[in-house]
């Protein structure tokens, strides 16, 4: 018997008011109350904004309201026999089978299966005809668990032949033509219902229609991909999707059919229809290869957008992809300080160059934890060190992959590398990426010859647009920007004496701001720019070292500390996260915090900055010194005034951590604009 569901959820011919809102408030309070949701304002609020995405009545009177949501404890559905029925926007009229699919955000494969199946088995007329008529809840669970029972389905629609019943009418008819072999992607926002539900409406109406289709679902659990030599054969291509479709490129050059998920489950004889018009017509709207017709598309696609939205975006993902490298690289640098003490650069090489594990350096830091220790610092310092020498070209690279896709990456890497060696640091390879990207969307766009298209984005492409972006930073903008680093870290430095204090505010506001991008790793270039100025008789950048260092470590320790005082205001994914960042934050990687920052940014961002202002401020005030640019507390030994660099992390951690749990309790945001709406969520307080 499934969890999913229990008599408790069921409500049979119940008047829930006369519109969704009422009617999604009610199940979600429903749910709140079987201990399944740990407040109902939250489940109310993503359910609706789900249903504002897309309306989620389908054919046949049903209704599937759904969402993920941080407030669900466990997967859950409640159910709901109307009377009267409700409008939730299907076009044969309202519902009155109402089935609210409630997920966590950290849901399972193996959950989300299930509450796919259960989604699946509501365009049956058998399964709705029998909750229409059952007599009580528990008959409905038992509905609900035979339909999640396993049961063989055929992974394809195949019509059976039109002349089995008179096979004397089949000898004197012709042999029928080739079917129409026909390719479909389902997704939507949620990946729960609709993927599922709409891939089964157009496999039947495909079996009907006499065409063989076969369908890749790319919703919330783990994803199993056409065969390519499937999708080589297919004649058409239909896509049913309310996000991205990933691996598109598979398609290339295949007749499109494309439309909003809710249409596959609404309409899918029609979508068949124009599958196999368009696979006869030879004007027909394609699947874009990359080049001219990729760069079309993305124009319109993204033409929506505002200017601020895209920008964002392009260099979110150069930060994102850059991250792996912070990780990988700062944990080993910070390895490398423990064992081989805070003078391992100055060893390293000669190291590595002259001993093995076979034959010891006698020549290492005092600070070593013996010969092996200094051996395995090293190693570690230079893996770490190398690892973290990728982050300019990185950024650079994957912004200009998110701006030109994959043949922007050549482009962007080569430019971010242009940038290290002018000296232009992490603002260059800003400025490096969006110019890669930007010639490589340009270049992309041009109308070439049919036999050019192949050799555009892994030839053509990355050979001009590296001249355009490289050349310029080489020519013309990298000087200029290394000044602007060099002026900026004057500046900087010039705040220092009687101005410690503000400065230290300035870097954890910096530091704290995007958690790990070109902000934080402004703030962080200029403290290890300076680092070796620092000496007994000037601890100016040391101090700056430290004041970084501290604030850095601050969000993903304040994240972890929320997860304890207040574990029901995070999903189970959070709480889990919760744990891996208290080593991410005493390690010095900001970045641990990203993950609370995405679900959660206008709380979690100010109070991470709030927390690292006070950190930042009393690590300059007590005069807290760091003479290693990396390694979090592990590297206490290269800190002076160590309890005052603990007192001050501990301080901040403590006011960021009670800040994002006060915000998660009081600024909660309001699920409609309407006072009715309004009204109803501050009843659930």
């Amino acid at each position: 018997m499934t969890t999913l569901i229990s008599t408790d959820l069921v409500l049979l011919d119940a008047n829930l008011g006369m519109d969704t809102t009422s009617v999604i408030r009610t199940l979600a309070e429903l749910i709140a109350k079987t201990g399944r949701a740990s407040e109902v304002a939250g489940l109310f609020a993503d359910a609706l904004a789900r249903e504002q995405k897309t309306a989620t009545g389908v054919p046949g009177g049903i209704a599937i309201p759904h969402c993920r949501s941080e407030a669900v404890l466990e997967p859950t559905l409640a159910m709901a026999r109307l009377n009267p029925a409700v409008d939730f926007g299907a076009k044969d009229g309202p519902a009155d089978i109402i089935f609210f699919i409630a997920a966590p955000a950290g849901a399972d494969n193996a959950h989300l299966k299930l509450l796919s199946k259960l989604a699946r088995s509501l365009i049956k007329k058998d399964f709705t005809a029998a909750l229409r008529a059952a007599a009580t809840p528990a008959d409905i669970v038992a509905l609900v668990d035979e339909a999640l029972a396993d049961k063989p389905k055929p992974a394809t629609a195949t019509a059976a032949p039109a002349a089995q019943a008179d096979p004397g009418a089949a000898a004197a008819t012709p042999e029928p033509a080739r079917r129409k072999r026909i390719v479909a992607v389902t997704a939507c926002p949620t990946g729960i219902a609709h993927t599922y539900m709409a891939a089964d409406s157009l496999v039947a109406a495909a079996e009907e229609a006499g065409v063989d289709l076969q369908v890749e679902t790319q919703g919330s659990g783990a994803v199993t991909p056409l065969d390519p030599a499937v999708i080589a054969a297919a004649d058409a291509v239909i896509f049913a999707v309310d996000v991205d479709v990933r691996g598109k490129e598979r398609f290339a050059g295949k007749p499109l059919v494309s439309s909003p998920v809710k249409r596959g489950i609404d309409e899918p004889a029609k979508m068949v229809q124009e599958a196999v018009a368009a696979s006869n017509n030879p004007n027909a709207h394609r699947v874009p290869h990359f080049g001219a017709e990729e760069a079309a598309d993305q124009k319109a696609e993204s033409s929506s957008e505002s200017l601020g939205a895209k920008i964002k975006k392009v260099l979110l993902t150069g930060v994102s992809y850059m991250i792996p490298f912070v990780a990988g690289g700062g944990l080993l640098i910070a390895l490398g300080f423990l064992l081989g003490g805070f003078l391992i650069p100055d060893f390293a090489d000669k190291i590595l160059t002259t001993n093995s594990l076979a034959n010891l350096p006698t020549d290492f830091p005092d600070q070593a934890l013996g010969p092996l220790g200094a051996y395995l610092g090293a190693v570690a310092f230079t893996i770490g060190n190398l690892s973290m020498s990728f982050l300019v070209p990185a950024l650079a690279g994957y912004i200009a992959f998110g701006i030109a896709d994959r043949p922007g990456i050549a482009p962007g890497f080569t430019a971010g590398a242009i940038a290290v060696f002018m000296g232009a640091g992490f603002l260059g390879g800003l400025v490096g990426g969006i110019l890669a990207g930007l010639a490589a969307y340009w270049i992309g766009s041009w109308k070439v010859p049919r036999w050019l298209r192949g050799l555009m984005p892994v030839v053509i492409i990355p050979l001009l647009g590296s001249i355009i972006a490289s050349g310029a930073m080489l020519l013309f903008l990298g000087a200029p920007i290394a000044a602007l680093s060099d002026g900026l870290n004057s500046w900087l430095t010039g705040m220092t004496g009687a101005s410690a204090v503000a400065l230290g505010i300035i870097l954890g506001l910096m530091m704290c701001f995007d958690l790990g991008g070109p902000v934080n790793k402004v703030a962080y270039a200029f403290a290890v720019a300076g680092l070796g100025a620092g000496s007994i008789a000037a601890q100016a950048p040391w101090e700056i070292m430290a004041t970084v260092m501290a604030a850095g470590m601050v969000p993903p320790l304040a994240m972890a500390l929320a997860t304890v005082l207040d574990a029901k205001r995070f999903s189970l994914a959070e709480r889990e996260n919760g744990k891996a960042a208290w080593l991410l934050g005493a390690s010095f990687i900001t970045e641990g915090a990203i993950p609370f920052a995405a679900a959660d940014p206008l709380r979690v961002i100010p109070a991470s900055m709030l927390g690292g202002a006070v950190t930042g401020a009393m690590t300059m005030a007590f005069h807290v010194t760091s003479q290693a640019p990396h390694g979090g507390i592990f590297v206490f030994f290269a800190i002076g005034n160590v309890v005052m660099f603990v007192v001050s992390i501990l301080a901040g951690t403590v006011v960021a951590g009670f800040a994002v749990v006060a915000l998660k309790r009081w600024a909660v945001r309001k699920p409609v604009d309407t006072l009715a709406a309004t009204q109803l969520a501050s009843q659930a307080s």
